[in-house]
């Protein structure tokens, strides 16, 4: 694993630029419609299935600034259509919530839809005041177990669950994402626990089910880092049905990515 990190220079050197890991165009998995995916450099959280380590590191990526990522994004405006747009995902894009902040606004005054990725480590004003300009959040809860989700990603989810509350709060679209991995978070009991402490958000238009997969070990091995859950298989479709069964007794709608 990475050590600790110093990541408030982040968010405040380079106030025109963002640290990215990389751009990916035509996206259409991060959000509605076709989108623009850019995948900001920098977390805290140490997820065990990571599929990205790559982007965990703030001092890696490379920088870009704000105004080419609007620059491409026009360019791609007529592909968005109705629905689409643009998403900032990571890593963790919160890290950098003031450059995003200035990022939106621009690409709102270009008429571009806005989304962000998130797995709301960050409760602060300044994280209030970016998802007041996000058009819609993905919010990324790993566990609603605090112990299980310690476990999975070495931080509590105290801060993820109060960044929802706020979210709902304002009356601004959210989906739920949610990693499904055998062992460790497929327990019935907690699908459920999850399902009731969301069932009452009126903010909450889906439920998206992540099947854990081994895209990304090969990337852990190349850093030089081990990765946790070797012999993890992925889940089978009895157990992505058995959560989708769970879920929908609290969601109006939950799809499997």
């Amino acid at each position: 694993m990475l050590p600790a990190q110093d990541t408030k220079h982040l968010n405040e050197q380079d106030p025109d630029q963002l640290r990215i890991h990389s751009i990916e165009s035509m996206g259409t998995h991060d959000g509605p419609g076709i989108r623009m995916v850019v995948f900001a450099q920098g977390c805290e959280f140490r997820c065990l299935y990571c599929q990205n380590p790559d982007t965990l590191d703030v001092k890696g990526g490379k920088f870009i600034p704000l105004e080419e990522i609007v620059r491409r994004a026009k360019n791609m405006k007529g592909y968005f259509g109705d629905k689409g747009g643009v998403t900032i995902s990571g890593g963790e894009p919160m890290l950098q919530r003031r450059k995003l902040k200035k990022l939106f606004e621009m690409l709102h005054s270009e008429g571009i839809h806005t989304c962000l990725d998130s797995n709301g480590r960050l409760n602060t004003p300044d994280a209030y005041e970016l998802l007041d300009e996000t058009d819609l959040i993905l919010l990324d809860v790993k566990h609603i177990n605090d112990e299980w989700h310690k476990k999975l990603t070495k931080v509590s989810n105290v801060n993820t669950l109060k960044l929802a509350e706020y979210r709902e709060s304002t009356g601004k679209p959210m989906w739920l994402r949610y990693v499904l991995v055998p062992g460790w978070s497929d327990q019935e009991e907690y699908l459920h626990e999850l399902g009731q402490h969301f069932k009452d958000y009126k903010t909450i238009e889906k439920i998206e089910i992540q099947p854990y997969h081994k895209l990304g070990v090969h990337k852990w091995k190349m850093l030089g880092m081990k990765y946790e859950l070797e012999g993890v298989e992925p889940p089978s479709v009895e157990l992505i049905e058995k959560a989708r069964g769970i879920f929908s007794q609290y969601f109006k709608e939950v799809k499997v990515n």
